[in-house]
């Protein structure tokens, strides 16, 4: 029997008064996959986490998570929208004690020393949340949603306030998550996170989906790009460069070793062959935007510009 989807949306609509939060969507997010969901403000995606979360219900369309139509609290299902709702002036493990008795459960052995130790705040699960900065806020959020053991993870911008080590250390533990099978659904205006942690992405835009699908399907194959180039012998990089099919020089970027050229990836792979002919060394080879950047910004602005 076929795995039903964790998420499936059809002709999901939301409106707020006269505005139009979420537009008739269709959605579908395969169990155990971190599914990125990102989009311009005002696209929709904190109405469609709060949807998932239980914390609104759509105005018309069907919506079924973890093989059931979503009525009322969604169970298996747990996460934050705009930042985890926490008690200041209570310390870590109070908070999540205090969860724990909410959910019914004995804080005794609800694992709270176990999903501390997992977001790596075993160091300050006795400190007042009021002096915790916004990374460990994220942190502790995460961790209140993982002592609910969930089956679907909807985290709203989580690596919002994180240094580079502990931003690491979440996506180790959404990876880690993912491969035992929770699905991970998380919105973030960083690209970055979503190419590292995702396999598939959504991209909302005034309310509709623009794209929903593999990462791979929007590889800059078919789509012109600005590369920077830095070589061990930038006069003859430059000559080959001009001479190239599809290859166009944008500017130098003020040193001496660097160039910015516009390709696509077929006409970049023909310079790169050439390069080595000519015995010269590539030291860097990246898009000045990554590719999902760029087919974000492209499919946003042509929909901003159809509506």
């Amino acid at each position: 029997m076929e795995t039903p989807p964790a998420i499936r949306a059809r002709g999901v609509t939301k409106c707020f008064g006269e505005v139009i939060a979420l537009d008739g969507i269709d959605l579908d997010v395969a169990q155990g996959q971190i599914h990125g969901l990102v989009g311009p403000n005002g696209a929709g995606k904190t109405t469609l986490l709060g949807l998932l979360l239980g914390l609104a219900v759509a105005d018309e369309g069907r919506l079924e998570v973890l093989g059931a139509p979503l009525d009322g609290t969604p169970g298996g299902v747990a996460g934050f929208v705009d930042g985890p709702g926490l008690y200041p002036s209570l310390t870590a493990r109070k908070n999540l004690a205090a969860l724990a008795t909410l959910h019914g459960r004995d804080a005794r052995t609800a694992g709270i020393d176990e999903v501390l130790a997992e977001v790596g705040l075993t160091d300050v699960a006795d400190d007042r949340v009021r002096g915790f900065s916004l990374g460990m806020r994220q942190r502790l959020g995460l961790a209140a949603a993982l002592l609910t053991n969930p089956r679907l993870l909807v985290l709203d911008e989580p690596s919002n306030g994180l240094d580079p080590a502990g931003k690491k250390h979440v996506h180790g533990v959404l990876t880690k998550l993912a491969a035992d099978g929770t699905t991970v659904v998380l919105s973030s205006h960083r690209m970055d996170d979503i190419e590292a942690l995702c396999a598939e992405a959504t991209i909302l835009a005034t309310g509709r989906v623009v794209f929903s699908g593999p990462l791979s399907k929007l590889s800059a194959e078919n789509r012109e790009l600005d590369y920077r180039l830095r070589t061990s012998a930038p006069g003859e990089a430059r000559r080959l460069a001009l001479d190239a099919p599809g290859i166009h020089i944008v500017d130098d970027v003020g040193t001496q070793d660097v160039l910015v050229v516009r390709a696509h990836v077929p006409a970049l792979d023909e310079l790169v062959t050439r390069l080595v002919r000519a015995e010269v060394a590539v030291r860097e080879l990246a898009p000045t935007v990554s590719p999902l950047e760029a087919a974000f910004l492209a499919l946003t602005e042509q929909q901003e510009s159809t509506r």
